[in-house]
């Protein structure tokens, strides 16, 4: 009896173990499933979100991936996203692109490594997303194969992601108090698109973003440096010469912008003068 109760408790908590790990989807209801979204604002979108930073090989437009982003925890590589069939996302639907950006799930359920800044595009409007897969479906495709991440035991066991999901992926907003139209779009592009804080905030152990050094600098993942605090008591700036910078490439010293940031600054350049002057608001009013 004693020995069919400890099965019966072994099945009970191996199912109740595989439940708890499952990947969360996206609730289908935040999607206007069929709604056809517009590639022309969906450009925008691009461009704010920062996708061809990643997922797009050098000197082309298409979105084959191989981009190397070394970790604590490992090697990720940007997939292809591309129309391809075979080795993109071209025989993916609107949900399951979404899903993918703002869930983190994959089409078979999978979790995806959060090296995807599916954390920050989860709080991006659904009309802005169906914008941006419309114009995804306007890129050339590309038959790439993507490259495997080099994750080692036991960072390779992706259903122990739902727990780190769980502790770092809230869609609550950073900055709480916005009391102005242009603060508000400016938090929207920081915290729902530009992903900046990916790279601008420390980590803790586990790799979530500590919420409490929000843009005040973080050591870079490669082991080369700092990167820098966007903080305003750090930075030093006015708004206007963050706008500039957004916009040209230039700092209030005239040097030009290097590294990583020149994809940013080239993205940034893309949206308007109101944009760049909402994030400008956005960092000033970091305190």
């Amino acid at each position: 009896m004693r020995k069919h109760w400890f099965i019966g408790a072994g099945v009970v908590g191996i199912t109740v173990a595989y439940s708890v790990t499952a990947a969360r989807p996206l609730a289908p209801e935040r999607l206007e499933i069929g709604q056809i979204g517009s590639a022309t604002d969906g450009s925008l979108i691009f461009a704010a979100a920062g996708c061809g930073s990643c997922h797009r090989q050098d000197g082309t437009d298409a979105l084959a991936g191989g981009k190397a982003f070394v970790s604590d925890f490992g090697t990720f590589y940007a997939p292809n996203i591309s129309m391809d069939v075979d080795h993109g996302i071209g025989g993916w639907s609107d949900y399951d692109i979404a899903n993918a950006m703002m869930a983190g799930v994959s089409p078979d359920g999978a979790h995806y490594y959060p090296a995807f800044p599916y954390t920050t595009y989860a709080k991006m409007d659904p009309p802005d997303a169906l914008d941006l897969i419309a114009y995804l479906r306007t890129l050339p495709s590309d038959a790439t194969p993507s490259r495997a991440h080099d994750v080692g035991f036991p960072f390779n066991i992706r259903r122990s992601l739902s727990g780190w999901k769980f502790l770092f992926a809230g869609t609550d907003w950073v900055m709480q108090d916005v009391d102005t139209p242009e603060l508000e779009r400016g938090r929207y592009l920081v915290e729902a698109m530009g992903h900046c804080a990916e790279c601008h905030t420390p980590r803790n152990a586990l790799g979530g973003l500590k919420r409490g050094e929000w843009m005040q600098g973080a050591a870079n993942p490669s082991g080369e440096g700092r990167i820098p605090s966007l903080h305003p008591d750090d930075l030093g700036w006015s708004g206007g010469d963050i706008a500039y910078y957004l916009d040209t490439g230039f700092t209030p010293d005239f040097d030009t912008v290097g590294g990583e940031m020149v994809d940013v600054v080239e993205n940034i350049a893309q949206l308007n003068d109101v944009d760049r002057d909402a994030i400008a608001a956005y960092l000033l009013a970091l305190y």
